[in-house]
């Protein structure tokens, strides 16, 4: 899918006007248009639009509602819901807007044609927009590419998005870019190493993996690890049906960091960037791991396994030790669509995010509030740690009680990074229960502009 903005010459214009400024503003259009809106009662309601015609009848100008701040705060890319309206053209936003309100309008608009027509082709909208003034066009599509990557990947049913596809996307990733990649697959996962990823896969008749992709030769070191569960039964604990159908999106931790990595390869950031993917399927079959089981980690850190549900923390545990060996990364960040609890807390469209680095979590929260995407941080719960301690072994895999399980998740997590590494990891859903602004329901990418709007402040770039 291809993004583009439209040239300024011949562009037609749209106003924007608040609801306390529809009087004035009316007041200075012309007497047929100031006819035609007050024939249709325009308000200045946060997203009418009324297309407003020439004297013969072709339009010449549109007047999109822009309401009040209090319904302002209540969304995002409110400009979208335009791009979705209007007739064919190119069309310029006629408001000045700060330059956060800017990229919003320009991304937004973009975000509005995307469509998933893998299997039926589905029109999108036809009203371009002119690039609005001070924002960098480049940029702009460079994130609107990697949103609809992460959302195309999300989006592919696991029939068509297993271990393989997941590998074959990274690979067509590297390979636009110029990025190194390396896998390792199978039984190789128990020769190098890597016990819980292979433990997690080997019940599936696709080869469980881990994809290593490498770019960038100079400038600080950025690794991003992302939950590739390309489908999750729940293993032998197996999910209600209700619970396994929309377990195709499992693998949105790595769609996130895969669409991430293409924004910052696509804008040449000057750093070194690692994207780790543990890429399995949680399936049942006579050598799938069973609940009391006790796996060796990596890292040499015994796990008991209490359900066999809670399959991410331990394709991810391996890849975060992974990670910290060798040079350590500057910044790690792991994402993953890891618990039913994130979502009870703070609903679908918010991720928690977990650092207990200051300076890491304050560029987040800046960069989640400039790119509009909300995120919010949680705490690494030291005295929660006895939780996840079941005796019998190191971990416990999954604390019973019921209480917390966002926070034992990620608490687990750390245990595999190193204390002097910067980590943040963010537990998402990766899903839009139903259609918004700019976001069709389907998949979604959730904390990856903030992380590259953070990124200046986290690596000092």
């Amino acid at each position: 899918m291809s993004f583009a903005f439209a040239d300024h010459d011949g562009a037609l214009p749209l106003f924007v006007v608040p609801a306390d400024e529809v009087d004035a503003w009316s007041a200075t259009r012309p007497q047929h248009q100031q006819n035609w809106l007050k024939a249709r009662a325009f308000a200045g309601k946060l997203g009418d639009l009324i297309v407003l015609p020439a004297p013969d009848g072709t339009p010449e100008a549109a007047v999109f509602g822009w309401g009040d701040t209090k319904a302002r705060a209540r969304g995002r890319f409110h400009l979208a819901r335009a791009a979705e309206a209007l007739p064919e053209g190119a069309w310029r936003i006629e408001r000045p807007l700060d330059p956060a309100e800017a990229e919003e309008a320009a991304l937004g608009w973009l975000l509005a044609g995307y469509r998933f027509d893998q299997y039926r082709k589905q029109a999108a909208p036809l009203a371009r927009l002119a690039l609005p003034d001070g924002v960098d066009g480049d940029r702009v599509k460079a994130i609107a590419a990697g949103e609809a990557l992460t959302r195309d990947l999300i989006n592919t049913p696991a029939s068509d998005m297993g271990p393989d596809e997941l590998e074959a996307a990274a690979t067509a990733l590297a390979g636009n870019f110029g990025a190194d990649i390396a896998v390792i697959t199978g039984d190789g996962l128990l020769a190098q190493n890597f016990p819980m990823i292979h433990a997690v896969g080997r019940a599936s008749a696709r080869a469980p993996r881990l994809i290593d992709l490498n770019w960038g030769n100079s400038g600080p070191r950025l690794t991003l690890v992302g939950k590739g569960v390309c489908f999750d039964t729940g293993g032998l604990n197996i999910k209600p049906a209700a619970s396994m159908g929309l377990m195709k999106k499992d693998m949105g931790g790595a769609a996130n960091v895969l669409g991430l990595a293409r924004m910052i390869m696509a804008l040449e950031l000057p750093l070194r960037l690692r994207v780790l993917i543990p890429a399995v399927e949680n399936a049942i079959s006579g050598t799938a791991f069973r609940p009391q089981d006790i796996l060796t980690s990596r890292k040499g850190l015994t796990v008991e396994i209490n359900n066999t549900d809670a399959e991410g923390r331990l394709v991810l545990a391996d890849a975060l030790a992974y990670a910290c060996e060798g040079e350590a990364p500057d910044c790690l960040i792991s994402m993953a669509t890891l618990t039913g609890a994130a979502r009870v807390a703070l609903g679908p469209d918010v991720p928690p995010f977990y650092t207990d680095a200051p300076a890491l979590a304050q560029a987040i929260d800046a960069g989640a509030a400039t790119a509009r995407d909300p995120v919010w941080r949680m705490p690494f719960w030291q005295p929660y740690e006895e939780m996840i301690e079941p005796g019998i072994a190191d971990l416990d895999n999954a604390p019973g009680g019921g209480m917390a399980g966002s926070i034992t998740a990620a608490l687990f997590l750390k245990r595999f990074v190193s204390e002097d590494v910067p980590y943040a990891h963010f537990d998402i859903y990766g899903w839009q229960p139903k259609p918004a602004p700019a976001r069709p329901k389907g998949g979604v990418g959730q904390g990856a502009r903030a992380v590259l709007a953070a990124l200046p402040d986290i690596l000092g770039l």
